[in-house]
């Protein structure tokens, strides 16, 4: 049993979390950025509201423009 736990928790902790960034458009002051993160988890486990796929992803968008020189919005 030992061994087997072992060989689902060893890739489970290589594995990381990925997060990434894109800037879809910046030009004349205007910035648009997409974003998002993949977490992928899978519990194991005797009880059946706990055991399954808790996978999730997190997207979205975040812009910016300038408005003056010290003032951003």
């Amino acid at each position: 049993m030992k061994r087997n736990l072992l060989a689902v928790i060893i890739p489970a902790l290589l594995l990381a979390q990925a997060a990434q960034a894109a800037e879809i458009y910046n030009k004349d002051g205007n910035k648009l950025d997409f974003y998002g993160r993949v977490k992928a988890l899978h519990y194991f486990s005797d009880d059946a509201g706990n055991d399954g796929d808790k996978t999730y992803v997190r997207i979205g968008f975040k812009g910016a423009t300038q408005i003056n020189d010290m003032l951003t919005g």
